[in-house]
């Protein structure tokens, strides 16, 4: 059943990085579907350009196409300087672009752990500073970054996104005391396992994610529509004193303490 209301976010725009695919794009549609013009970033046009037509096609809501690297600070002030002059405004930015492959601490070479920390990271705070300065600071708006929870514990073979996703907390808890006073509402939301994701697929093979299922309290992972209606509802003016949080969308797995235990006897 359909619980958002019709035009909640209308003359609003947007801002997705990673918005060409997985929970990036799942956020793009339905922000556009409930009124929002959107703009969505991917350092790969194959990925941004059919999204965007695709958005722009079902939602008949403008979808701006946009090629950058946000690990480029250049290419993203120059994005968003893109986004403010053709859609006229910028009210909320997502954060969604990521890295992640398995890789075991003992194995990872330094350019693998700071890839992850350059598209994760460093990308959250290229885009978060590039928007704040070309539009946020003087209007208003809105942050909402996507996290994860394997750093609730430890997580073999995921320590380079653990690494990335705790620095992307610290950015939410900071930014949102810093920029509150600003009118800007900074959050994020930590998934866990998306089973509908290519991501979770790739990192989460059969046995992998039937075995994680099992131990997930709801029995069930998650769906990349259960991160859209969160993110539609913390976007929303109904959770407008919620403010500097992380919000976990896992099922109750972070609790058990299963997850890095998973890994570690899969692992053979």
């Amino acid at each position: 059943m359909d619980v958002f209301r019709e035009g909640l976010f209308e003359g609003r725009t947007a801002l997705i990085t990673g918005g060409g695919t997985g929970i990036g794009r799942g956020i793009a549609e339905a922000l556009a579907a409930y009124g929002a013009r959107c703009a969505l970033m991917s350092r790969r046009a194959e990925h941004v350009e059919p999204a965007a037509a695709d958005i722009a096609g079902k939602s008949g809501r403008a979808c701006l196409p946009l090629v950058a690297d946000v690990r480029q600070p250049e290419q993203v002030e120059a994005a968003v300087a893109k986004v403010v002059g053709t859609l006229g405004r910028l009210d909320i930015v997502i954060n969604a672009a990521a890295g992640n492959f398995l890789c075991p601490a003992s194995d990872l070479t330094y350019n693998g752990f700071g890839a992850v920390i350059d598209i994760d990271t460093k990308g959250t705070w290229n885009v978060s500073k590039a928007a704040y300065d070309a539009w946020l600071r003087e209007h208003g708006g809105q942050f909402l970054n996507i996290s994860a929870t394997l750093h609730y514990g430890g997580t073999p073979a995921q320590l380079h996104v653990s690494a990335a996703k705790a620095a992307v907390d610290a950015l939410t808890r900071n930014l949102a005391v810093e920029w509150g006073p600003q009118g800007i509402r900074v959050n994020a939301i930590a998934p866990g396992p998306i089973a509908d994701t290519e991501g979770a697929r790739r990192l989460f093979p059969g046995p992998i994610a039937e075995r994680l299922q099992q131990v997930t309290p709801t029995r069930r992972l998650g769906r990349v529509e259960d991160i859209v209606n969160l993110s539609l509802f913390l976007l929303s003016d109904a959770a407008s004193n919620i403010h500097g949080a992380i919000v976990v969308s896992d099922g109750g797995l972070c609790l058990t303490g299963s997850f890095g235990a998973l890994f570690e006897a899969l692992k053979s």
